[in-house]
């Protein structure tokens, strides 16, 4: 079915809330004036447990803040006292940082590991360009050893959500590693299989399975964290993956692509049925070719997607709805590159290709007592254990997201379509 022509902004009902620049944050080198790389933020971080930001500002370093910043708390209320703060640190890591990770990190879901002789301290794992990992104590700032191995840039890092010191690594190489930090030398496993440069990874809260996209390739590759096997491709794109990320209960997978246009697609990946669509208008009078979409990411609660275009700083859709929860101000260029969610919600940062860091007051959602039972239920239960249960069928559509099911049309005035 073809969506009418979109109606302008203004008269759009329930248009999505304008979003709110909290904080920005600016290098001490300004970009190079003949556009050279260098400079980029492709990475930003907040630990687990909230309480730290790691930022990527360019030239070979990363920055440790505590969070909430000062500048964020003059917003509080005078009378509230100031926590006890760690300290801002500098890392020097020789090398253009292309991707960030803070480790372990513990879902409050899996199934927790507890490693023999690893020290519970907050470890950062820094990508390079020269494809070598640095691992740094987050407390002291030092660095603890370094990986090898990569024969490209690290583009993506994760560690596995189950508290153990598993790192799986995305690479220019064309691989995916699995390192155990907590055995001495470079232990690892290697994926091959992609045909081009691995753009992102995500890692499914129960740990046990993999996503991945590459450069030029309309597939989603889907790995065995347990076995370290390709498991099965997600096909059906008509555009090229570039950003991936599982929802907090591996229900849901978020794949953002991109070919003339940008698009969103929700994949079940237990079924590699694909649920909710997101798409950039048809109707809109601008240059089709401006429009690349960069990243994505699921927020805490896991109803909502942030993700970056190159047209808007940062937009917030909540699953299943016709409007976003917020947008930014359309933009010839936005320069984004990244955004990622506070643990806690309310907050998702923004990297930018000259080096800086916006950081958005988002909506706070309260989750309903169903779909917390929802998440509860999904992080241990497959899709076809659910559809297995002696349930009523609208329970079990809810159960496995399918009540959303849908296509909707964004940016001006996200019409819903039907799903092919």
């Amino acid at each position: 079915m073809q969506s009418p022509p979109c109606s302008s902004k203004d008269e759009r009902r329930g248009a999505a809330t304008p979003g709110a620049l909290m904080l920005e944050l600016k290098p001490v080198h300004p970009p190079p004036l003949d556009g050279r790389a260098g400079c980029e933020t492709w990475s930003v971080r907040f630990s687990p447990d909230g309480g730290c930001f790691a930022w990527s500002l360019g030239h070979g370093i990363v920055k440790l803040l505590p969070w909430p910043l000062q500048d964020v708390e003059r917003h509080r209320s005078a009378e509230m006292e100031e926590a006890p703060r760690s300290r801002e640190r500098t890392l020097q890591c020789g090398h253009s940082v292309w991707s960030l990770a803070f480790g372990p990190v513990t879902s409050k879901f899996a199934s927790h590991t507890n490693v023999k002789g690893v020290p519970p301290e907050l470890l950062l794992a820094t990508g390079l360009n020269n494809g070598n990992i640095k691992i740094w104590e987050v407390a002291t700032g030092n660095q603890l050893f370094h990986l090898t191995g990569h024969q490209g840039v690290v583009r993506d890092l994760a560690f596995t959500p189950n508290g153990s010191l598993t790192l799986v690594s995305g690479s220019r190489d064309k691989t995916l590693r699995i390192w155990d930090l907590s055995k001495p030398g470079n232990n690892f496993h290697v994926l091959t299989g992609h045909t081009s440069w691995v753009y992102s990874c995500s890692i499914s809260p129960d740990s046990s399975m993999i996503a991945s996209v590459c450069r030029g390739n309309t597939r989603v590759y889907l790995w065995s964290l347990r076995s370290y096997t390709f498991m099965k491709n997600l096909q059906g794109f008509d555009m090229f993956p570039v950003s991936c990320d599982f929802s907090p209960d591996g229900a849901l997978l978020a794949i953002a692509a991109f070919a003339t246009r940008w698009e969103i697609d929700v994949f079940d990946p237990h079924s590699g049925e694909r649920l909710i669509v997101l798409r950039d208008c048809l109707y809109c009078d601008h240059d089709i070719m401006n429009t690349p979409i960069r990243a994505v990411c699921f927020s805490t609660e896991g109803l909502h997607l942030a993700f970056v275009t190159e047209d808007r700083a940062i937009r917030i859709w909540k699953l299943g709805q016709d409007n976003p929860a917020m947008e930014t101000d359309l933009l010839r260029f936005s320069n984004g590159l990244c955004c990622t969610f506070h643990p806690h919600g309310g907050v998702v940062a923004t990297g930018t290709r000259d080096g800086h860091v916006k950081f958005w007051r988002t909506p706070r959602p309260v989750p309903s007592l169903s779909h917390l039972s929802r998440v509860s239920l999904r992080c241990h239960t497959s899709t076809h254990q659910v559809m297995a249960l002696p349930i009523p069928n609208k329970i079990k559509d809810f159960l496995t997201y399918r009540n959303l099911r849908g296509c909707h049309e964004a940016r001006c005035g996200m019409h819903q379509l039907p799903l092919d």
